[in-house]
């Protein structure tokens, strides 16, 4: 149901943290008290659990007490597993007119709310991202490692303009949509999202955007790079063997973005970061190594390698796609109930659903069959329904950008 506007005008915020491990307890805590400290409070903060009962028990017994009810809602993710379907949930029980996203494993900064906020004093403004800062694991980026490929860890990456600009989409670790812009284009696609560490693709807010911007060509869509957040990176996820899995997993997924909205929507931003902003990376870097600085040539060496790895991704991803490819749809976000914990980690499951017999063609009644992951694979260009990028896929402008790899 969609929100009523608030009386006195003032925009009302629901930010949604998607959880699904214990391993990360103190880094969603972490996410939460961010929320709380913002500079421009949020109406609640929506913790989606993702299919875990002791984490939703936990949660739910955590945030228990009468005011941290009214601040944190712990809820049990309405579909099958997976971001997606988890973010639906948030959205269909957001009570905000303005549902903004925050990663698990990341702190926001005091202002972040606010700077999301000023991008909506223009009614054409359909979603608001922000700028991702890696915090390394090891306490320093690896000398190696490109900033050009920051995507490949869910950051804001080198290329990107600064300041507020229009872009084609948003990171969905850090960005904010008006409940408006759901109502036209509907979820987050199913189906082809991260699940656990099953799935390599992912990027769902890739396709989102895309398709917000067909359903309203006059939408404009914004990032603001002091709106920021910082975002762990793992040790494993500085490891080169982890950049070239994720470079692979951006091709394929980029090879279905192109099958379903055109290679014209799919890949225009990539074509300027391909043609522009790498080979000035590698110029960089072989100066860098001809001054014998640290890492220089290492650099050079990991750009051309991650292009070329995701280049064979794009072209085996073409394959996949004119085969049959993944199988994914979207749809109302209503059609995911609350699943609202009850403090004893139990969901009261309200709005599911599930138990109306067949939903879209798909899923007895009782079944938690997904709803909206209920069609066959894309085959045509004006599809709505094409698929996400890959982890290490593009954000902002379109340019590769938030694969850090996470286990959705």
């Amino acid at each position: 149901m969609r929100p009523e506007p608030p009386a006195d005008g003032e925009r009302r915020f629901s930010v949604v943290i998607c959880v699904y491990t214990e391993e990360r307890w103190e880094d969603i805590l972490a996410a939460v008290d961010s929320v709380r400290h913002q500079s421009r409070p949020a109406l609640e903060t929506l913790l989606v659990v993702d299919h875990n009962a002791a984490l939703l028990d936990r949660l739910a017994r955590h945030y228990e007490r009468e005011r941290d009810r009214k601040e944190v809602r712990v809820l049990a993710n309405a579909g099958p597993r997976g971001l997606s379907a988890g973010r639906n949930t948030g959205i269909a029980a957001a009570r905000g007119d303005i549902v903004a996203f925050l990663d698990d494993d990341a702190v926001a900064e005091h202002d972040w709310l606010r700077h999301f906020d000023e991008g909506y004093d223009d009614p054409r403004v359909m979603a608001v991202g922000g700028r991702t800062v890696p915090a390394w694991a090891s306490g320093r980026r690896p000398v190696w490692f490109p900033e050009e490929f920051d995507w490949i860890v869910g950051c804001t990456y080198r290329g990107l303009p600064p300041g507020r600009v229009r872009v084609r989409n948003v990171l969905g670790g850090n960005a904010s949509f008006r409940r408006a812009a759901f109502d036209a284009a509907g979820g987050f696609a199913t189906g082809i999202g991260r699940d656990g560490d099953r799935r390599p693709l992912g990027c769902e807010e890739t396709e989102l955007c895309i398709r917000l911007t067909a359903a309203l060509p006059d939408a404009v869509l914004l990032i603001d790079d002091r709106a920021v957040i910082h975002h762990k990176v793992p040790a494993v996820r500085e490891r080169f063997g982890y950049f070239r899995t994720r470079a692979y997993a951006e091709g394929l997924s980029k090879a279905l973005v192109a099958r379903s909205v055109g290679a014209g929507k799919g890949l225009e931003s990539e074509r300027r970061y391909t043609t522009r902003v790498l080979p000035a990376g590698v110029v960089r870097g072989l100066y860098d190594a001809l001054l014998g600085r640290p890492g220089g040539a290492g650099r050079a060496g990991a750009i051309v390698t991650g292009v070329a790895v995701a280049a064979g991704g794009y072209l085996r991803g073409s394959l996949d796609a004119r085969r049959g490819g993944p199988r994914f749809s979207h749809g109302p976000v209503e059609a995911y109930g609350k699943g609202e914990a009850d403090g004893k980690g139990r969901a009261d499951g309200k709005g599911r659903a599930y138990g109306k017999g067949r939903a879209y063609g798909q899923g007895e009644a009782g079944v938690a069959a997904d709803p909206l992951d209920a069609v066959g694979p894309v085959t045509r260009a004006d599809s709505p329904g094409p698929a996400g990028v890959a982890a290490g896929s593009p954000h902002a402008d379109g340019s590769p950008g938030t694969g850090k790899g996470r286990p959705w």
